[in-house]
């Protein structure tokens, strides 16, 4: 029964996964699989309790979900282009020209879209990339970065804009200090783009100067291939345990792992762990478009996830894009992704252990403070027509806790 003065309420026949439960024994409930079940107690406004039920339990509540890689700029923008398709090369070229189509109206359209999908999906924190602008001039902020900043206000969740840059113009000490200072400003995240540029460790070496000195996260998209030779990955790590860095770091794509001999994958997995960088796979974009070749396709393009992780390595799935030229299909969703990374990784049952990938370690790939199931707040949690992570993971209703709270009521 719910008592509006205080919020206090409780919840009966539920489920929790364990892995998005703090403290197990402060919350209590009675294992069932990879959940915990019960009675949902809360007080004030807060989960503080499962107490034991004798109903059977008929779904699962969660934390609001994180999605740590998405491209708002660029989102549904694949209906005006005609027959693309192909590799990164190819999709940036077409994505590319599209950019005359980008006015102010056109990207707010778009990425309102996009972050209605993602609240429609109960995410509540959220990175977008930003293609930086192509100005000399490194005060310049591209109209995306504005027009995202304009939506972030009262999109309904948590909005980083990470300024998407190459590693080549960042490798320019003066460009990099003031390119930092203007994001630093808006109080964004530093990225760029490390491929197999010629000047990316003077790059690397600028960015981490310049995030340590003003307090910026910093996010890479790096080894965005399956060429042999990609060693962006490694060039980052030991950049970061150089400078003795210690805010956020999260590289995403990483395909070229998957090149690499078991020896090489656990040096550089263990250069990571130590020197706290995230790694975001992206199933969505990479299986699109990479591996292939003249028939079809005979590699994944994902990252090394299990190995990064036995590792201690802190991994997270993002969907990056959505229905642009780097991917035509797609879903702002993180428990699609989710479950398109079962597929994608070979990320077996119990599926509980795999969901901190789009909420506590998300979380902590962003620089946020993890959130789980024990001390949120009602207007943090979800409710969903799951009794077990299959069916979580194959497209269940989700709704509102306060909506299920009210149904009960």
């Amino acid at each position: 029964m719910i008592r509006a003065a205080h919020m206090d309420a409780r919840l009966p026949g539920v489920l929790v996964p364990r892995s998005l439960v703090a403290d197990a024994d402060r919350l209590g409930g009675v294992p069932q699989g990879d959940c915990l079940a019960g009675d949902l107690v809360l007080r004030d406004g807060v989960a503080v309790a499962l107490e034991r039920s004798d109903m059977v339990p008929r779904g699962m509540v969660l934390p609001k979900l994180t999605d740590p890689h998405v491209h708002l700029d660029k989102c549904h923008s694949i209906g005006r282009m005609q027959g693309v398709g192909g590799d990164l090369a190819a999709a940036i070229a077409a994505q590319m020209a599209d950019k005359a189509n980008w006015t102010a109206e056109d990207l707010a359209q778009r990425a309102r879209r996009g972050l209605a999908e993602l609240k429609a999906a109960f995410c509540g924190a959220v990175r977008s990339h930003v293609d930086w602008s192509d100005s000399d001039d490194p005060d310049a902020v591209p109209l995306a970065w504005d027009v995202l900043g304009d939506l972030s206000a009262d999109c309904g969740l948590t909005l980083q804009r990470a300024a998407l840059t190459n590693i080549d113009r960042l490798a320019d000490a003066e460009f990099a200090r003031r390119c930092a200072e203007r994001v630093a400003r808006d109080n964004g995240v530093l990225g760029t783009f490390v491929f197999d540029q010629d000047s990316r460790d003077a790059g690397l070496r600028n960015m981490f100067r310049e995030a340590d000195r003003l307090g910026l996260a910093l996010d890479f998209h790096t080894d965005e291939g399956l060429a042999p030779g990609l060693d962006g990955l490694e060039r980052i790590a030991n950049a970061a345990l150089e400078a003795g860095f210690q805010g956020p770091v999260l590289c995403g794509h990483a395909c070229s792992m998957a090149n690499l001999a078991p020896n090489d994958v656990s040096r550089i997995a263990d250069k990571l762990a130590r020197a706290g960088i995230a790694v975001a796979m992206l199933p969505q974009t990479n299986l699109y478009l990479q591996g292939r070749n003249d028939g079809t396709p005979d590699r994944r393009g994902v990252t090394r996830l299990h190995e990064l992780r036995a590792a201690g390595v802190t991994v997270t799935v993002g969907a990056d894009n959505v229905r642009d030229a780097f991917c035509p299909i797609g879903r702002h969703d993180p428990l699609h992704v989710l479950g398109l990374s079962v597929l994608a990784a070979h990320l077996d049952p119990p599926f509980g252990d795999h969901l901190p990938l789009i909420t506590t370690n998300a979380r902590r790939a962003l620089g946020l403070a993890p959130q789980t199931v024990d001390g949120a707040a009602i207007g943090d949690l979800f409710f969903v027509d799951a009794t077990d992570g299959s069916d979580l993971l194959s497209g269940a209703a989700r709704r509102p806790l306060s909506e299920e709270l009210g149904a009960h009521a």
